[in-house]
């Protein structure tokens, strides 16, 4: 099938990589009301010795599945899971989708990569991938500027999805109706781009100031049971040691359902980057109606701008850091405000009643009806970039 023949009257069939990806899932909005409004993310293939669920690395990426495939989509959206192959294998990829007349979208979700401290090999990925693709994609403005002015390249700029399922409900987190604010760190792995000891080092600092001024802070630090250097484990359990008001937390990978419940038990989460572009991790905290405390590197900054949802902070500064933590805890209590005057204006209310003198509650709600608007925005301009491919293919 070529792309002049394409029905324009059937959803857009897009191999995605990966598909199974929440970002991906949530980019589709799957109540389109035409079919020629749609889109159909084929499955990912998975590997006979891949354990269930496992979509890494992926199938996609290789040019005999391109050849045998390429009647299934029209065109292919690399969004994660290149660092697995080279860029001569990447390369190959590009050719055979080349041959079978299937453009390619890329987004740029990482100028740099958080599970690398060489980013040698990503940068020579995003050189290739970002001039090679009929369409480029980006979350930022921030980022799409860099891409302009390293690639000379214009990225369409579609604010991240959200990351939990629509009509997913959460209990009350520990902030409600406590006057200490719970602030929670997750260092998870120890992967490359978390830089803990100095994260947890100017938390321990920042609550410490707030607490002489009077301002009640309980904070949690979380790290898995496997980690990727033990030796820094040990030092930030000597850190940590004997700290009031501060609990590190160690234990098992957490499921998606058990690290929703982590994050909903606090009132702001603290980002641990040394490094980065984007976060789908302050996403979910979005969308649990967890305040972000974010470091200012990369564009996280960017993803949410509306007044107390993200606040940045200098790496290493504890002033920076207490800074925006008040910032952040004002503006969660100036959210029950608002919903308390909603509740009381109308009589379908969103959630007056859970909403009620619960700060993340009250978040959730105003953010579970952004993300009903946005979803179809963020699908809306997705179907936008495809068609330009498949044009720009079709020329």
């Amino acid at each position: 099938m070529t792309v002049e023949s394409v029905p324009k009257t059937s959803p857009v069939r897009v191999a995605a990589v990966p598909a199974g990806h929440s970002y991906v899932q949530n980019i589709v909005d799957r109540e389109a009301a035409w079919p020629a409004d749609g889109v159909t993310v084929l499955a990912d293939p998975v590997r006979a010795s891949a354990p269930a669920g496992q979509w890494w690395p992926p199938v996609m990426l290789d040019p005999r599945w391109v050849a045998e495939n390429a009647h299934r989509f029209d065109l292919m959206h690399v969004h994660f899971g290149t660092e697995s192959f080279t860029v001569s294998e990447l390369q190959a990829v590009l050719d055979a989708l080349r041959t079978a007349q299937r453009p390619v979208v890329f987004t740029v979700h990482d100028l740099t990569n958080p599970q690398l401290i060489d980013q040698a090999p990503h940068l020579a990925q995003l050189d290739l991938l970002i001039g090679a693709a009929d369409e480029v994609v980006t979350l930022t403005p921030g980022a799409a500027a860099e891409v302009r002015a390293r690639w000379g390249r214009e990225a369409t700029v579609i604010a991240h999805p959200r990351m939990r399922g629509a009509g997913h409900v959460v209990a009350a987190g520990a902030g409600a109706g406590s006057s200490h604010l719970a602030v929670g760190m997750h260092l998870r792995d120890l992967r490359p781009n978390i830089d803990a000891a100095r994260a947890v080092a100017t938390l321990i600092g920042a609550a410490a100031m707030l607490r002489a001024d009077r301002f009640g802070v309980d904070v949690t630090v979380e790290i898995n049971e496997k980690v990727r250097d033990e030796k820094l484990r040990e030092e930030l359990r000597a850190m940590t040691a004997g700290v009031a008001g501060l609990v590190l937390s160690e234990h098992p990978r957490l499921t998606d359902v058990e690290l929703e419940s982590a994050l909903a038990s606090t009132d702001i989460e603290v980002l641990p980057y040394g490094h980065g572009t984007h976060s789908g991790w302050l996403e979910l905290c979005w969308d649990l109606g967890v305040s972000v405390a974010a470091p200012a590197v990369g564009f996280y900054g960017e993803q949410h701008t509306e007044p107390g949802a993200v606040a940045t902070f200098t790496p290493g500064s504890v002033g920076s850091l207490a800074a925006a933590l008040r910032l952040l805890a004002e503006a969660r209590q100036a959210a029950v405000a608002r919903q308390t005057e909603v509740a009381g204006q109308t009589a379908d209310s969103l959630q007056p009643t859970e909403a009620q003198g619960d700060p993340a509650s009250a978040l959730r709600a105003e953010r579970a009806a952004l993300r009903r608007e946005q979803q179809s925005q963020i699908h809306t301009a997705h179907l936008a970039v495809y068609r330009r491919a498949l044009a720009g293919a079709a020329r």
